[in-house]
This record gives C-alpha cells, sequence and structure tokens, in this order.
C-alpha cells in the first residue's frame, strides 16, 4: 500500500470513529452499559479495520454520513458532454450546440503580456518585488488597516501599474469578439488595470470582481472622484486628499483590499449567470482567490470548463480527490467529460481557439485596428496637454 494511501486511511480512522460515536449518542436511551461497551468496541474494531475497506466503500460512507458528495457518482458516469476533453473537444461542441450563454473569467494572466505583472509568479510576480516599500508582509500593500496606517506604498505602485500605461491584449479583444459574436453572457474579472474597459468591453458585460481604478470614493465621507482625477495626484507623488471642506480623508481607487466586501454587482449577478452558463472559459486566472475561484463549480453539471493558462489549477486535490469527493476542476479524473486544460502562453491560447473557430484572422484585425485608435487618441490627449 502507498505511503499516500495509508496515511489517508489513518486519518480517515479517528474520523470513523467519531462518527461511529455521534451516531450512537443519539440512541443512548435506554442502552445499558454492557450494549454501550460493545458498540464502542465494535467501533474500535471497525476503525481499526478501515485499511481493509476499499476507497470506493469508504467514499460512500463519507458521503452518506457527512453529505459531501455533489453528484451520484453512477449518474456522473452516463453523462458525456464533450466528444473529446481538448480543444478541439470544445470547438466541436461550440459549433454543435450553438452557444448563446459562455461566461468568461479572467485573472492576471490575460494582462502579462500587456507589460503588468502578476502576483504570484516566483522572481517576476508582484508579490516577489515589493521589498522596496519595506512592508511587514506582500500582501500588507492591499490591507486596509495598513492602507490606513501608511498608504504611500500604495500610491507608489499604484503609479507604476496606473491604467492608461498599458494596452490590451489578445485574451482582451477575444473576450470582446465573444460579445460581437452575440455568444457572451458576462465576463467576471479579477483584474483592477481597467483593461477589459480600454478594450470596450461594456459596463452590463463585465463583472470586476476585485474593483476597478476606474472610480475612486474618499474613505472618510464616500465622495467619487473619477480615474483622471486620482492620476493627476497619483502622478505628482501625492497621497490624493478629498477636496471637501472639513474632510481632507484619502481617495482610494474603489479597488477591493483584503478583508473588504467584493462589489454588489458581483453577488447580484452570480446566481443567474452561472446557471445558464453553457460554456465556462477560464483565462489566466491561479484560482486561488476565494470566493473568485469557487465559480467554477457554479455551473451546470452538463457545462464544458476550459481552462487557457500556463499550469494546471483549481483541481481537486488531497483526500477529496482520493475519494472522488468535492468540487473543483477534474482534468484527470477517469470520468472526465468537460473539464479542459490549454496549458501555456493566454495569447496564444485565445488565438489558436479563435483560428480554430474560424475567428483567427477576424481576432487579429480587431486588435489591430483598436490599438489603433488607443495610440491616436493617446497622441491627441499629449498633444493637447503640450499646448496647455
Amino acid at each position: 500500500m502507498s505511503k499516500k494511501l495509508q496515511a489517508l486511511l489513518n486519518s480517515s480512522k479517528n474520523l470513523y470513529k467519531k462518527i461511529f460515536k455521534m451516531s450512537g449518542e443519539k440512541a443512548e436511551v435506554g442502552v445499558s452499559p454492557k450494549e454501550k461497551e460493545e458498540q464502542e468496541s465494535a467501533a474500535e474494531d471497525t476503525a481499526s479495520g478501515t485499511s481493509d475497506m476499499s476507497i470506493e466503500s469508504l467514499r460512500k460512507y463519507l458521503s452518506e454520513k457527512l453529505g459531501i458528495s455533489d453528484k451520484d457518482k453512477d449518474e456522473e458516469k452516463t453523462v458525456k458532454v464533450l466528444d473529446a476533453v481538448t480543444l478541439d473537444g470544445v470547438v466541436d461542441y461550440i459549433n454543435k450546440n450553438k452557444c448563446k450563454n459562455i461566461v468568461t473569467m479572467a485573472g492576471a494572466g490575460i494582462s502579462t503580456s500587456a507589460g503588468i505583472p502578476d502576483f504570484r509568479s516566483p522572481g517576476s510576480g508582484l508579490y516577489h518585488n515589493l521589498q522596496k516599500y519595506n512592508l511587514p508582509h506582500p500582501q500588507a500593500i492591499f490591507e486596509l488597516s495598513f492602507f490606513h496606517e501608511n498608504p504611500k506604498p500604495f500610491f507608489a505602485l499604484a503609479k507604476e501599474l496606473y491604467p492608461g500605461s498599458f494596452k490590451p491584449t489578445i485574451c482582451h479583444y477575444f473576450i470582446k469578439l465573444l460579445i460581437e459574436k452575440g455568444v457572451l453572457l458576462r465576463h467576471y474579472s479579477q483584474n483592477i488595470d481597467t483593461l477589459e474597459r480600454v478594450a470596450g468591453i461594456p459596463d452590463d458585460k463585465i463583472v470586476e470582481a476585485h474593483g476597478t481604478f476606474y472610480t475612486g470614493h474618499c474613505i472618510k465621507c464616500r465622495k467619487e472622484y473619477t480615474l483622471e482625477w486620482m492620476k493627476e495626484r497619483i502622478f505628482k507623488d501625492e497621497v490624493p486628499e478629498c477636496v471637501e471642506e472639513d474632510c481632507k480623508g484619502v481617495v482610494k481607487p474603489d479597488i477591493v483590499f483584503f478583508g473588504e466586501q467584493l462589489p454588489f454587482k458581483f453577488y447580484n449577478l452570480i446566481e443567474h449567470d452561472f446557471e445558464n452558463c453553457d460554456l465556462l472559459i477560464i483565462l489566466g486566472s491561479s484560482l486561488a482567490v476565494q470566493p473568485f475561484a469557487s465559480l467554477v463549480e457554479r455551473v451546470p453539471d452538463t457545462c464544458p470548463r476550459l481552462l487557457i493558462n500556463r499550469e494546471k489549477v483549481g483541481h481537486r486535490s488531497g483526500i477529496m480527490a482520493m475519494l472522488g469527493l468535492g468540487g473543483g476542476l477534474d482534468f484527470d479524473g477517469k470520468n472526465n467529460t468537460r473539464d479542459v486544460a490549454w496549458l501555456g502562453d493566454c495569447d496564444e491560447g485565445c488565438q489558436l481557439f479563435a483560428d480554430k473557430l474560424g475567428w483567427g484572422e477576424e481576432l487579429k484585425k480587431l486588435r489591430a485596428a483598436e490599438i489603433e485608435k488607443i495610440e491616436t487618441l493617446n497622441k491627441a490627449s499629449k498633444s493637447v496637454k503640450s499646448s496647455m
């Protein structure tokens, strides 16, 4: 028996004993001391014999007792969603089923080719390169308590990452192309760089789950401020302060810090959107932050889930994976017919996906035309400022 399996069964032993004892406590009235002793002895014997139980019987036992199985396993085996769990299989599914309610979920990986670092990549990730701000720990730069004490590090970082300094990527325009094709229900983003808006994704199609730089509010009086107003002060190396008389509160961009509530729009739309989703596409996310990561579990069992990312994420792991329980993506499961992982650069993956759908040239032309518009607007803006 493998060490991993033995560790699982050993950990299950005490749990099995506790469950047995808990179930017996409900029926203790009228039980003689001798009978109770026999029950406890049986529990010991059962737990000791756990190593002889099959994984399947243990899975079924825990499913029944703890209610942690989310579906009937026999039924799951009969449901075939994709003919092949590959990118080609997803393309065939789209062509056959005429998807109209695609939901996309995106993380920092869709913006790295624009020059914006992600958060967790070793060596190049944002958290790895924050030492210069003398933080107690890297995440402190996005903690509200630290921001109240010392907002300067956050605004110094904000200047480096500020919207307007970067251009949308192929990924952003792939999402916009889905809108133009009439198949995107909603785009959910973890990103605060506003590149989705720059790419022309309309407000009614986007949910900025972790907030945005697009607007800001005074942390004292809640007066709202625009992106341009904040940018002017941040680029002067100032901490933006509220202009309301007798206020002088710090103006914080509307991004979600650790411990803050996610936007109302997020909670207002997730139930409808994910229940009606007919294809889920996850782009460049580590799926490490909740509650965003758990959204992958909200789609119907018959909905394919495609991950385009540098590595597999969001998959079942640990004891739950060995028992075949719990949520998450199931790329390597023997009964998987709906979860697909395409591993590599997000832009490359989106372009390949578009090529296979017959939209490849359209995507390239869309991005080229939109980037030209952005550059023209930027030149005009600089010209106006220089003449002032």
